[in-house]
């Protein structure tokens, strides 16, 4: 098990107020994002993820709560595809999607990156199946991704809004900072193992 953690940087009115707690298995991750929205304000976004050993999503459950409302989002999907909802309803407006992006956090970045796996230099585009907290909204979404070196990424939304953003990643292919959205949280430093003394008096 790894902790990753980010702080929201992309709400200028709240700078630096939030925070993303990853937990990050071989398979699975289980997070909690606290952010501020303009509209809703403070909201608490839970998700969970499931995937296989090639980095193809299976399940995704998210939950968002607000002072007003709690609301809940189930996908499942077979990795080729095809989606469908927790009660087992196909969803077709995401035919074709292969990964997840969920906003606001930058760990689904991970998915294409991880999937894929680029030879430096390429570009691949993508059809996302796009997930935007703290309204638990899911559509689908056209993106691409350049490998710029062994540890950085050009992502392009290919929604007509041209944004694109260089993205360096760690060791395992995960986010560090993203520009004016996250930055990545450094790691405690390792304690160490050695006995405590006690005296007595």
């Amino acid at each position: 098990m790894r902790t990753i953690c980010w702080q929201p940087t992309w709400n200028p009115e709240h700078v630096g107020v939030g925070l993303e707690h990853l937990l990050l298995s071989d398979h699975t991750a289980d997070a909690v994002v606290l952010a501020v929205d303009d509209i809703v304000g403070p909201f608490r976004l839970h998700y969970h993820l499931r995937w296989n050993s090639d980095w193809q999503l299976r399940d995704a459950d998210m939950t968002v709560e607000t002072d007003s409302a709690t609301r809940r989002l189930q996908l499942r999907t077979d990795g080729l595809g095809h989606w469908s909802d927790g009660a087992g309803h196909g969803l077709d407006k995401l035919d074709g999607c292969l990964d997840i992006d969920i906003w606001p956090t930058p760990f689904t970045n991970s998915f294409p990156i991880r999937r894929a796996s680029l030879a430096i230099g390429e570009r691949r585009e993508f059809r996302m199946a796009w997930v935007a907290a703290p309204a638990l909204t899911v559509q689908a979404q056209p993106q691409a991704y350049t490998r710029l070196n062994d540890r950085s990424y050009r992502f392009e939304s290919l929604d007509g809004s041209g944004f694109e953003v260089e993205l360096p990643v760690d060791e395992e292919g995960v986010v560090l900072d993203y520009p004016k959205l996250f930055r990545r949280v450094p790691s405690a430093p390792i304690a160490s193992h050695a006995t405590p003394h006690y005296t007595t008096e």
